[in-house]
């Protein structure tokens, strides 16, 4: 019989809750759908191994559930390399703290995870600048999940200014996408976008808890075809 083919190894980065990489790893860990299943469950199977869980948050609930999970680790946060640049004698004439922190995340995860498949923002809450971008290299794709579509609500609180923009009659709905990651911020390739109602009864925690659903099949989708579409 033929030797079973390694599957892609990707690296999930978090700062929080981390209920995205729960769904990614659901998925990772279900088997093949067949005929009988349905084609939702077809749609939440991710065939490929997270080979890594990174954190820039040392308490976020998602190491947790990476180590329920068996996976592998590792806290990397900012604040040392701040507390370096303000001690240094000449901090005007020292790399920015950001800069030196986004080459070092992206050197570690190549340490610890040589030739990645992909590298999935799920709820990472810290703007990649060009410094990771430009280590990790163009050949292991960066994508993120962001709570609006494509060019509406870039930044923080997505949420919450697509509800307010709903309450001021400005809108009836908001969406999710994920997209490539470029040093602009949620402005890079779409890879995949759905619009999300709102609800004359939503207030902005029911409308949250239906985005927070989408994302759970979204960022799994977006990873499979990423994956589908960079495979050998």
């Amino acid at each position: 019989t033929a030797p079973a083919l390694s599957r892609p190894r990707i690296v999930v980065l978090i700062s929080g809750n981390g209920s995205n990489l729960q769904a990614l790893i659901d998925a990772s860990q279900r088997p093949p759908s067949s005929l009988a299943m349905t084609s939702e469950a077809e749609l939440l199977t991710l065939p490929a191994d997270i080979a890594l869980v990174v954190s820039n948050k040392s308490k976020a609930f998602g190491l947790e559930r990476a180590a329920k999970a068996g996976i592998p680790t590792w806290v990397h946060t900012l604040k040392p390399y701040r507390e370096r640049h303000a001690a240094d004698p000449d901090p005007t004439h020292a790399p920015a703290p950001r800069a030196v922190y986004d080459r070092d995340l992206a050197l570690g995860i190549l340490e610890r995870v040589p030739n990645p498949q992909l590298i999935v923002l799920a709820g990472w809450m810290h703007i990649l600048s060009p410094a990771f971008l430009d280590t990790m290299g163009a050949t292991c794709p960066v994508i993120n999940l962001h709570p609006a579509l494509p060019g509406a609500y870039d930044g923080i609180d997505a949420i919450g200014r697509a509800f307010r923009d709903f309450q001021a009659g400005k809108t009836q709905h908001t969406g999710i996408m994920v997209h490539r990651v470029i040093p602009e911020v949620d402005r890079g390739d779409v890879v995949l976008s759905c619009p999300v109602p709102i609800l004359p009864e939503d207030t902005q925690e029911t409308l949250e808890a239906r985005m927070h659903e989408a994302e759970h099949r979204l960022i799994v989708q977006g990873a499979a075809a990423v994956l589908a579409a960079t495979a050998p």
